[in-house]
């Protein structure tokens, strides 16, 4: 392990599910299991109204909060619908999600824009998890490199190598999300390794001390084949962040 920062680190996106009692029950039961846990982090990123009520349901504990978007005005203003990165910090937020694929694919997202939210993170106090990955449709055609190498260097040539030492890069296979399908172990490792590598080309240590997750399917059954790779320091758990009997199963994968 490189340093702390590369502590696995297992982010809950619960997208757009929960109501708020099951919420809270949700959370009672990861916080209990967690409580005392060691060797791993641990992070919720509910949906916006519930940012609040989490907070204080987290409070006390070793849990982080985290968004799963953010505007990429970094100001007040006329932007109905819109949430500021500084909002997110004054309702306790430290992270949050940019460039999942569900927002480039269903809201046209471009690399430019999440590149946009990327830097509006950073300068209102929070850790952008940089979302990246192919469709089934570019894996097939072996496009797989190109396209994750490309979303990464958009983000490197607006912000420069030195903003990746406070960010997070998630590895999430279009074609594993939501399906049941999950990159091999060694499939997940060559892409991780591929996104270390364009670091390490600029900075060493910062590539050294950057977390990159794999998202797409983890479950408790596969997660510990997964966080067993060398360059996979953590998940980015979708629907299994909804039951927390799986969510707890991945954390303990990743504390062994």
């Amino acid at each position: 392990m490189a340093s702390d920062q590369r502590t696995p680190l297992i982010a809950g996106n619960w997208k757009m599910h929960g109501a708020l009692a099951e919420s809270r029950e949700l959370v009672a039961s990861i916080a209990a299991g967690v409580a005392g846990a060691t060797g791993v982090r641990v992070l919720l990123c509910p949906p916006y109204v519930y940012l609040t009520s989490v907070a204080e349901w987290i409070a006390g504990s070793e849990i982080a909060l985290g968004a799963q978007d953010l505007s990429e005005q970094t100001g007040t203003g006329a932007y109905t619908g819109e949430i500021a990165g500084g909002m997110l910090t004054d309702v306790g937020c430290s992270y949050v999600i940019v460039g999942h694929s569900e927002r480039r694919s269903i809201y046209g997202e471009t690399d430019s824009q999440v590149a946009a939210k990327f830097q509006a993170a950073q300068s209102q106090g929070l850790t952008p998890i940089l979302c990246v990955g192919e469709t089934l449709e570019q894996r097939e055609a072996g496009q797989t490199q190109d396209v994750v190498a490309g979303q990464v260097q958009a983000v490197l040539d607006a912000a420069g190598i030195e903003a990746f030492a406070q960010a997070v890069i998630a590895y999430e296979p279009v074609w594993a999300i939501g399906t049941g399908l999950t990159a091999t172990p060694a499939q997940a490792q060559e892409v991780h390794a591929l996104i270390r590598g364009m670091i390490a080309a600029l900075d060493g240590t910062i590539a050294a001390d950057l977390s990159v997750l794999y998202g797409g399917s983890v479950k408790g059954a596969n997660a510990g084949e997964l966080l067993a790779m060398d360059d996979i320091d953590g998940g980015l758990v979708g629907g299994a962040s909804l039951s927390a009997d799986e969510f707890l199963a991945i954390c303990r994968a990743a504390s062994s």
